[in-house]
Formats: structure tokens, sequence, C-alpha cells
């Protein structure tokens, strides 16, 4: 180990942008054996490892990088996949430069360890070998849980069930598992065989999934079940409240990436297919600054866009989303309006430009980040004709969309739970993930859903029909 003193820093290759322009395949290169080995021995085996620290999922990340440049891999994945129930997904898609690889030690000077990189590469070796078993419980419990959402928090929150015995059914609206892995984010980040292949392994481990199923009663669930979790993320676009906002052709970021995902996956989609919702030779605008807002910008490059600029009204500095993605959008010819801001859609029947507003950062606010204000007289108009709205997701009205007006939400409009246990106020029945956390990141979904399913089974283990 400490290989970083001599060797530097190294990513699988990217493909070239002008390649990758071209289609919707992810643009990574794989580690060979030799390469993963080398980079994974560029760990200090720091005292404090602040990569697991700042993982959400605390994962043992030091143990299996020594385990990978020892070529010990079926140990490696072993203590991979104990903390992380998807690490072939997490290892795609995490913003590692603001998590693990971010806050390595070594990153001073010496640019840190590719930890991501290194746990795809430990996940996949692990599924070439057949490493990779379907959920076998020692024992069946008898008890019934109903889980409401296919995404991450409540993949992660059926797999953890299931191994602790229990009956587990997993209720979506959609036609596929995945939730937000299927419909939102692309292919080029993630494949979407690599979801199918995990959605496999969890059925032949005996979890049940009722497609095309959307649940409006709870209390039908609770009746069906010992306990129930509600892990269905938020999807409720937040507006933006400016003139012209109800002209044609301005969609919310889901509704454009959902179209262009249904129909890299063969679906027939009238609205992409008649031009509406497809970027092809059109100068599109993309609002927001985070993760969602890459998505958009990069799927439109790849659709043919004739332009694609990103109106952010912060910094570069100040973004939420992953510089490796802005990296990544630059590379493929998006163009970045820093500190500008939407003021008015303008146009006749569909919008033809957006007037944007100049903008400046002040003192830090509550949040911790810098503040903006608009900087005055300074407006510009930017031609459009497709507006995309990537400015983060709420909570739709969940009382009444689950028929239980008892369910209690916090202030944001999400469930409300007791932070202990993940129940809410209807007993036996739970919630995590973005549902309560809030529009986040994929590794927090699964780390609640994990821990979710601890409490669940905490609860069946001590209720009166398991005491008799």
């Amino acid at each position: 180990m400490l290989e970083f003193t001599d060797t530097p820093q190294h990513y699988p290759q990217p493909k070239a942008a002008d390649k990758r322009r071209r289609d919707f395949n992810e643009i990574y290169a794989a580690f060979d054996p030799a390469e993963a080995a080398v980079q994974a021995a560029r760990c200090s085996q720091c005292g404090i490892p602040f990569c697991q620290i700042h993982c959400p999922l605390a994962n043992n990340i030091p143990d299996w990088l020594k385990l990978t440049a020892e070529g010990r891999l079926e140990e490696a994945y072993a203590i991979s996949s104990a903390t992380n129930t998807f690490p072939e997904i997490c290892g795609r898609i995490c913003p590692q430069d603001k998590l693990c690889e971010g806050n390595c030690v070594i990153e001073k000077g010496f640019k840190s360890v590719t930890i991501g990189a290194v746990e795809k590469y430990i996940t996949e070796t692990a599924f070439a070998e057949g490493w990779v078993k379907p959920i076998v419980p020692a024992r069946e419990t008898g008890f019934s849980v109903g889980i409401i959402g296919a995404g991450p928090a409540g993949l992660a929150a059926a797999d953890m069930l299931r191994r602790n015995g229990h009956a587990v059914h997993v209720y979506d609206r959609y036609d596929r598992v995945g939730g937000l892995l299927i419909y939102g984010i692309p292919n080029f980040k993630l494949e979407k065989h690599i979801v199918a292949r995990r959605h496999r392994l969890l059925e032949d481990g005996g979890i049940t999934f009722h497609l095309n199923h959307d649940v409006r009663n709870i209390g039908e669930l609770r009746a069906k079940h010992d306990a129930a979790l509600i892990a269905t993320g938020v999807y409720k676009a937040r507006e933006i409240d400016i003139p012209g906002g109800d002209l044609e052709n301005i969609f919310p970021a889901m509704t454009y990436l959902t179209a262009g995902n249904r129909t890299g996956l063969g679906d027939n989609v009238p609205e992409f297919e008649s031009g509406r919702l497809n970027a092809e030779g059109k100068k599109i605008v993309v609002i927001g600054g985070g993760d969602t807002a890459m998505d958009c910008v990069r799927t439109a490059v790849r659709q043919g866009a004739r332009s694609v600029t990103c109106l952010y009204r912060r910094d570069r500095a100040n973004m939420p989303g992953s510089a490796r993605e802005v990296k990544n959008a630059e590379e493929e010819g998006v163009q970045f309006l820093w500190l500008s801001a939407p003021r008015a859609f303008a146009g006749k029947k569909s919008v033809n430009q957006i007037l944007a507003q100049r903008m400046r950062l002040i003192a830090h606010d509550a949040s911790g980040r810098q503040a903006v204000v608009p900087a005055p007289g300074e407006t510009f108009a930017l031609p459009c004709d497709m507006a995309i709205k990537a400015l983060g997701f709420d909570a739709e009205d969940l009382p009444a969309l689950f028929a239980a007006p008892e369910l209690k939400v916090s202030k944001y409009g999400t469930i409300a739970i007791n932070r202990k246990n993940f129940e809410t106020s209807l007993p036996g029945v739970f919630a995590a993930g973005d549902i309560v956390r809030g529009a986040s990141l994929v590794v927090w979904a699964i780390k609640d859903g994990r821990e979710a399913a601890a409490a669940i089974h905490q609860h069946l283990a001590t209720s009166e029909r398991a005491a008799a």
C-alpha cells in the first residue's frame, strides 16, 4: 500500500467526447485487474478513514482497497456488499468527488484514490465469477411486509427484509423495477441491464414484485401485510413563477428524461416520436445546477440538439451537482452560463427565448451557501426552442394520495417519522428515502432503506404475534 507517493491517480479512460456524444452507452471503460490493483494500492490505509466517514453507507473502503491490491477480490466483494446493497450502482453514479474521494486524506497534492472505479471493478468481477448469489434466508418468519416503491430505498429495504426471512411484496406504479434508476438516470451513467440484473437477483431470492400497481390506499396494504414501508420518492417538479410559464415546449426535467429513457428501452413514446420531447435540431436551455440538470443537458447533446445551454444562478464553485459531471458536459459541448437566472419565457405560442438576469453572490445565507441577488440592469435574451426545468422535486399531498388523513407530514410536505425507528404516525407503517428526506442522492436512499428494514424487522420480532 501507500503507492500514492510513486503512482499517479488514474481513472478508467472515458470515450472521446466526439464519440460518446453519438450514443447513450456508459462513457467509462472498466479497470483491468492490473490497473485496479495498482490504483487500489495507492490507499494510505490512514488511521482515520475520512472516505468511510463521508460515505453515507459507512463502506469499509480501506479494507476492500487493500484486498483488491492483494488480488483477494472475493473477500473484497464480501466486505463491499456487507454495507452496500447495490455497489455496482453506487460505483457508477455516486458523486465520489463530493463524498469518499473528495475527502480522501491524500487528496492534496497527490490526488485521491479512484474509489468509485475500484468499487465498480470489484462488483463486476463478482458478477462475472458467480459470487453474487440470490438471497437464501436461514428461516422463514411467517411475517409479510408490503413496500410501496421499487426505487433504491424500497429495493434496499426489500433485500434486507428478505434476508431476515420475511415475505416481501414490492408494489410500483411503473412497469419496470428501479424507479429513478430506470426512468430518471440516463444510460450513459447507468445502463439499464445493470438494474435489470439486480431485479432478477432479488426476484430469484423470493421477493415478489407487483408492477403497474399504483397504491392509492395505504389501508388496503395494511390489511394484507404485517408491516408496510412507503418508499416512493418525490417526483413533483418544483416550479418557477415567472411570466410565460404557460408557453409550449417548457418541460419538467423528469418528463423529459423519462421520455428519453423509455425510448431507449424500446417503448413507444408518442411525444418523443412526434419531436415534442426530442431535443434533435433544437436550441435547448436547461435551468438548474444539480445532477438532474447535468443528466438533461447531456441527454440533449446525444439527441442531436443544435445547441445546449445550462442556466444557473450561482457560480461553478457553488453548484450542487458533481464537478465531474460538469466537466463531462463541457467536453461534450454544453455551454454553461453561470450567475444567470431566468426572468421570463417569451414567445407567441411556444417559447422562443428566455429573458435572463445576471446575478451576483453575496454573504453566506442560513444554508451555508452564498446567497445570490440580481445584478442591477444586467439582463440578456437567450434563444430557446425547448426549456427544461431541473429545479428539484417536492412531495405531493401525501395524506390525500394514500387516503390516510391521519398520516402526518413535515413542514416540507414529506412524511414525518420517528427518527429512531422510521415509523410514521400510522402504527406498523414506516417510511424511508426521499419521501422522508426530500430529493437526495441514491446512496442516501439505500442507507435509509437498509436502516428502515432493520427497524421493521425489530418491530415484527417484538410484536405480540412473534411472542405468541
